[in-house]
């Protein structure tokens, strides 16, 4: 492992806290009063040792970002007749003060002795024992030497003190760093030996220099007077030399400084909103090293494979038959117990030409590395899921969450051959595979319409039942209007674990031309049977990964155009996960021991528009402080959006435009502003999130006090289903927030002809990008096709179909169920109340709604529709 490497799972890393706000004893307070100016935030503390009540610091630490320096003199100090503090250090001559009239001079003290080293030497090294202190407060570190060793340039002699110093770039790496402290003037052991002025003002420009080299700022947060020292100065002798004639002597006290070196991170004052940036600050436009991502979920039923075949994508190893290649990517004894995976787990491919980076290179230790070697390459996510029906919630955060560019549907060659148990019970499936858990997971993928790659595994268990196996798959990707294509698999001793051979390239190469070439890439299915015990297809697999198209980059608005939304916010990101871990930036200041910042790290997706560090969002939707803003459940507002968006027409349009109700929800303490602190994009520190990326965001809460104005209320507790935005500039201007919805309506096709058997009143689960709700049919109707006459119909009709009143006679009679509604190929409109908690829905994302029953037991059964009307 890497000195440079830290647990993530761990504790907080290391924060820079400064050691002169924490007494050696630690059962004894601090006896600095509360208005010392050492904390008054802004400025630099400066006062007298006595002040703070301590004669020494606590040791240095051996690891973390604090840093004790006697001196950063790139030339040997003066030599002192006198100096108070000489006889604290540890490893000096104690005697007796010199006296006035004693001309002889006092030993030097260590680190002013004169070496061989060169300033442009010791500048180097000093730098680099910086970065190493401001990678002590990183979470994650690269574990090669990837990077060019930072050369500091040398001050010239006609260098003017504290004159601006022109930043160079962030050190990729440094962006998650919490900041490296320095004590200036303080021994090894805590020994407060101090500098002069003049030499305390060079070491500081040093540091200064230094952090520039590295692209941080240096911020001096305390000057403590700590002693007095007596020198003899000469006139015609070079400043700084240790020896010279005899002169005049000189008086002058000794400080020690403490200084934060953090990264320049400038803020976007309004990146988003169109205002007018602060003058000298630029744009930060680090982002990831590859823009080449493509987002994979691997699904399928239970035992099909789909972890170990993870296992062998990643770390290039086969598996031995009996699970081993994927014990290492399991997160729970239970998995490993039983065999069944119940979590969702991310790996991480790098395609760099022909050479697959994962973690069976001797230099890749940790995601940090796969992005190191693959900056000019392609970078694939897989997303494992869960297979078994009791984890349905699972299966669909992998393919509805997370929003994949492509599906790899896995099955078992042998599907067949392992009994399916028809017994109806509690736990139907247990942990045997049978083809019709396949099917149903291939269903849900063909009505969801996910871009589809279909993965047979298991090739070297594979009967004459395989035929039967491919036979279904085909029928069923071709009676859902997509081709299917077979892409042959290499021989069993042609594995390809490690680099894409040209022999695989050849075997995907008209797949991947058909796909470059059709207008719509999901229409084609490409089907790969592999084996990750004797490696046949895994070389296939890779190089299919390495070739399949990603989408076009997503805006706000893919799903409806501007006219029928208007109120879409500038960038949204969706939360699919969130982290307990601290997202602080409070460094070293003087509540560095209090924990007053309401951090968070949340993981998802950005769906559309860019995120920085340093940008203000707005977070939520958090249940609301007043309940009654909300309207009632059983009133559909006025101010929903517009109907039938299948079919757009001039008319609705303009009654869209019509409507004078507000479109945005107002209703107090449903949304938090907060801060981005910190962005990680596949685990490498990135200062910008773009379109359609994968990254965790911390973020820090702008604290809300309460309504007394008094203590500031806690940390509002994330959920998953949030969503982080930047209003738009039309928002901001109208001083409209997020809309939160209470209620939507969707539409579905007429193939959804279960649909039909809705019944008003029941209650679904409803899935929406990372949403996750129950909800009440509250309508079920059928949605007038275009130029079909309604002559025959009267109100009355309407109305039962609206509300579901159609009476026992007529339902019996047209085959409706009691409250649905019978439809031929028409399409049905489903209005939906949300039960628990108000959500962000996008107009016109798509939709998942499924029932309680399970016909096939698989619990994926479901209809797909698109959100239609959304209402508050």
């Amino acid at each position: 492992m890497s000195v440079f490497t830290f647990d993530p799972l761990g504790s907080d890393p290391a924060r820079a806290s400064s050691p002169w706000l924490k007494p050696t004893d630690p059962h004894k307070k601090s006896s600095l009063p509360a208005d010392h100016p050492p904390t008054r935030k802004g400025t630099i503390g400066s006062g007298l040792l006595s002040d703070y009540g301590v004669t020494k610091l606590e040791p240095e630490p051996q690891e973390g970002p604090t840093e004790y320096k006697l001196h950063l003199l790139l030339r040997s100090r003066r030599r002192y007749e006198h100096i108070s503090t000489a006889t604290r250090i540890s490893g000096s001559i104690n005697r007796p003060s010199v006296e006035s009239r004693t001309s002889k001079p006092a030993p030097p003290l260590p680190g002013c002795s004169t070496t061989a080293q060169t300033r442009q030497d010791r500048l180097e090294h000093l730098t680099t024992q910086l970065l190493w202190r401001l990678q002590q407060s990183c979470p994650y570190h690269s574990g090669t030497a990837t990077t060019v060793p930072v050369i500091p340039q040398l001050p010239d002699e006609n260098f003017v003190r504290d004159a601006p110093i022109k930043l160079g770039k962030l050190l990729p790496g440094l962006e998650a760093s919490r900041g490296a402290l320095y004590e200036i003037g303080v021994a090894d052991d805590g020994t407060l030996a101090g500098l002069t002025k003049d030499e305390l003002d060079e070491s500081l420009n040093t540091l200064r220099i230094m952090a520039a080299s590295l692209g941080c700022n240096m911020k001096v947060l305390r000057k403590v007077a700590v002693g007095d020292c007596e020198w003899i100065d000469s006139s015609d002798s070079e400043e700084g030399s240790c020896s010279g004639p005899k002169g005049q002597r000189r008086q002058a006290r000794l400080w020690v400084a403490e200084a934060l070196v953090t990264p320049n991170l400038r803020p976007r004052d309004a990146s988003h909103t169109g205002a007018a940036r602060s003058p000298g600050l630029p744009d930060p436009t680090h982002g990831p090293l590859s823009t080449d991502q493509l987002r994979v979920t691997l699904t399928g039923p239970t035992t099909s494979g789909k972890s170990t075949l993870l296992g062998a994508l990643s770390t290039g190893t086969l598996d031995n038959g009996r699970g081993k290649g994927r014990l290492g990517l399991l997160k729970h004894l239970h998995e490993v117990a039983s065999g069944i995976t119940s979590s969702v787990t991310q790996e991480l491919v790098g395609y760099d030409g022909d050479r697959i980076v994962h973690y069976g290179h001797q230099e890749v230790e940790s995601w940090i590395d796969i992005h190191n070697y693959t900056k000019s390459g392609r970078l694939v996510y897989l997303v494992d899921s869960a297979g078994h029906p009791k984890y349905r919630r699972t299966i669909l955060r992998g393919i509805v969450g997370w929003a994949p560019h492509w599906t790899l549907l896995c099955i078992a060659a042998n599907s067949y051959d392992i009994p399916t148990l028809v017994e109806p019970a509690a736990d139907a499936y247990g942990p045997e595979q049978s083809m019709e858990l396949a099917s149903a997971h291939l269903d849900l993928c063909l009505r969801l319409r996910l871009p589809l790659v279909v993965v047979m595994t298991k090739l070297d268990l594979a009967s004459v039942t395989i035929k039967k196996t491919l036979s279904r798959i085909l029928s069923s990707i071709k009676k859902a209007g997509r081709v299917p294509m077979l892409v042959k698999s290499g021989p069993a001793g042609h594995t390809g674990l490690s680099i894409v051979s040209d022999q695989d390239a050849a075997l995907i190469k008209d797949v991947a031309e058909a796909l470059r070439t059709n207008d719509d890439p999901s229409a084609i299915v490409p089907i790969v049977l592999t084996s990750a015990v004797d490696g046949r297809g895994i070389g296939t697999l890779h190089a299919l990964l390495r070739s399949l198209p990603v989408p076009p980059t997503p805006t706000s608005h893919d799903y409806i155009g501007a006219a029928l939304n208007p109120e879409q916010p500038a960038c949204l990101f969706h939360v699919e996960d969130k982290y307990s871990l601290p997202a602080s930036c409070a460094l070293a200041t003087s509540d560095a021991d209090q924990q007053t910042d309401l951090g968070t790290v949340v993981a998802g997706y950005l769906r559309f528009g860019s995120l920085s560090i340093g940008d203000k969002v707005v977070v939520g939707p958090f249940p609301s402080e007043d309940a009654a803003g909300s309207p009632p459940r059983d009133q559909s507002p006025a101010g929903s959006y517009g109907l039938s968006l299948s079919h757009p027409s001039s008319n609705e349009l303009s009654r869209i435009a019509a409507r004078n109700a507000v479109s945005a929800s107002a209703i107090k303490g449903e949304w938090h502003t907060a801060s981005i602190v910190s962005i990680h994009n596949l685990r490498l520190p990135v200062q910008t999130l773009e379109a359609g990326q994968v990254g965790s965001i911390g973020i820090i809460f702008d604290q809300v006090r309460g309504e007394d104005g008094g203590v500031p209320m806690g940390t509002p507790r994330l959920r998953k289903g949030m969503v982080l935005a930047v209003p738009s500039q039309h928002m901001v201007s109208s001083g409209l927030s997020l809309q939160a919805v209470s209620g939507l309506t969707a539409v579905f096709d007429g193939d959804n002809a279960s649909v039909s058997e809705l019944t008003v009143g029941s209650l679904v689960n409803i899935y929406v990008a990372s949403v996750r709700t129950a909800a009440r049919v509250s309508r079920v109707s059928r949605v007038q096709a275009p130029g079909r006459s309604d002559e025959g119909r009267s109100p009355a009709d309407d109305m039962d179909d609206v509300f579901g009143l159609g009476g026992d006679d007529n339902a019996a009679q047209k085959g409706q169920s009691e409250v649905g509604v019978g439809v031929g190929n028409g399409e049905v409109e489903v209005q939906l109340d949300l039960m628990n908690t108000r959500e962000w829905v996008e107009l016109g994302s798509k939709i998942l709604v499924l029932e309680g029953r399970n016909r096939d037991r698989s619990g994926l059964e479901g209809f797909v529709g698109k959100v239609v009307e959304i209402s508050e």
